[in-house]
Formats: C-alpha cells, sequence, structure tokens
C-alpha cells in the first residue's frame, strides 16, 4: 500500500498512521522499507506536523536503524532551514534508493523550501536560491520563480515580497465561562 502511494505520488496521513499503529501491535510484521517510505511521505507534507506524528508511532528501537536514523536527519535539516546541506550529496546519498521510489518528492520538498523562502525573504541573492532549491540551473529556477511571482531585480537578486503588505491580523477571543473558572479555582484550595 505504502508503495503503491509512493508510485501514484498520492498520500493519505490517516493509513499512514493506521499501518504504523498496527506495526505496534503487531511488531513481528515490521517493514522498515514500509516505514521509511511512509516518513518520506510525510516529509513532503511539511510544514504540516505529519512527520512528528508519524515518527511518534514507531517504536525507539526502530528509530535507532539507520535507513530512519537518514530520513530523520532529512526531517532535522529541513525544519531547521539547512537546505544546502540537505541537498549536499553526501546526505542524499544514504537515502537515494528508497527516495527515488517517492514520486514527486524532490518538487514537494522544493514546495516546502519556497513556503519557508516567501515567508522569510524579501530580496533574495539568487545563488543562494538556487542552492536552497537543489542546485537548480538557471532555467529551472526561473519556472519556481514564476510559480510563486518571485521577480528578478538587479542581475544577481530575486524580489520575494513585502513581507510588511503580508501581515494579516487575527482576532483572538476567549471563551471561558465563569462556571469554568469557578470549578478550577474551587479545586485550587
Amino acid at each position: 500500500m505504502a508503495l503503491e502511494k509512493c508510485r501514484e505520488n498520492t498520500y493519505d496521513l490517516e493509513a499512514n498512521l493506521a499501518v504504523l499503529k498496527l506495526y505496534q501491535f503487531n511488531p513481528t510484521y515490521y517493514v522498515t522499507n514500509v516505514v521509511s517510505l511512509i516518513l518520506l511521505k510525510a516529509l513532503t507534507n511539511l510544514p504540516h506536523a505529519d512527520f512528528v506524528l508519524c515518527k511518534c508511532l514507531i517504536e525507539k528501537d526502530h528509530l535507532e536503524k539507520k535507513d530512519i536514523q537518514h530520513i530523520v536527519y532529512l526531517h532535522d535539516l529541513l525544519e531547521t532551514c539547512q537546505f544546502t546541506k540537505f541537498w549536499d550529496k553526501e546526505v542524499q546519498q544514504e537515502v537515494g534508493p528508497i527516495i527515488m521510489q517517492v514520486t514527486g518528492f524532490e518538487d514537494s520538498i522544493r514546495k516546502f523550501i519556497c513556503h519557508v523562502v516567501n515567508t522569510t525573504y524579501q530580496i533574495i541573492d539568487k545563488m543562494t536560491l538556487s542552492a536552497f532549491l537543489g542546485g537548480l540551473n538557471d532555467y529551472a529556477l526561473r519556472g519556481w520563480m514564476a510559480k510563486y511571482g518571485w521577480k528578478e531585480c538587479g542581475q544577481n537578486f530575486v524580489y520575494i515580497g513585502n513581507q510588511e503588505e503580508s501581515i494579516k491580523t487575527k482576532n483572538i477571543t476567549e471563551k471561558i465561562d465563569f462556571d469554568s473558572v469557578a470549578a478550577i479555582m474551587s479545586l485550587t484550595r
């Protein structure tokens, strides 16, 4: 099932969590390759917390396996925005064969990186952006820039957007009634 979803480039978090839960109940049926694919598919859904949810359902001794550790390391690199290190050949080499089974993996990671760049930068060096996206050539980089509406400004810079214009305010309304507070207060006596 996991391999099928990877080939078809579909994703179902609930199904993946169910498989991991079944492995908890039936550890003799545990298959490292399937868990690796589930974790890689969860990576493709960043910035959502799917990876962390999946990781929490994996037994500690399985998390210490080499293949799983490499995928967790990739997640850590993405979460800490070490994008150029993520694309490093030595890092990718460790999980390369299993990544090849996940259709659209690299593009999904690039979408996440573009999301981070979009919310973080106003202007970015073109070479840095290319490195963040895996060392893309100029033609491929222009395709991603067009997709996100980014414009070249000068020879070596890319205008992402004015972050001050994209700030959205939220009205926070707290709905705590007196009875709930009274119940809590009565317990503190």
